[in-house]
């Protein structure tokens, strides 16, 4: 038991593991939000082509010609047995 006559005994505050997590955690999302903000300046966007949905038509009508299944088509019945797929000549098309 400590009295006020004692002199304390307390370690600095730097030799706490607590201070430095306390420090540590936010001063690590500062960085990398610094960072993401970096990156988000300094690289250039991706641009969706103005006619995504008719190239999109096209390479469903290519995978339909080659005798493929679409892709919604492919997926649907990934599990589904071989003899219950549907034949691609069958397939509509647009």
């Amino acid at each position: 038991m400590t009295t006020a006559t004692e002199p304390s005994t307390s370690l600095p505050w730097w030799r706490f593991p607590l201070v430095w997590l306390v420090i540590g955690l936010p001063a690590a999302v500062v960085i990398a939000s610094v960072g993401s903000a970096w990156i988000a300046i300094h690289t250039s966007d991706s641009v969706v082509e103005e006619d995504y949905y008719r190239k999109g038509v096209e390479i469903n009508r290519t995978l339909a010609d080659k005798g493929l299944m679409p892709a919604q088509t492919a997926r649907n019945h990934a599990m589904t047995p071989a003899g219950d797929i549907p034949v691609p000549s069958r397939i509509a098309k647009p």
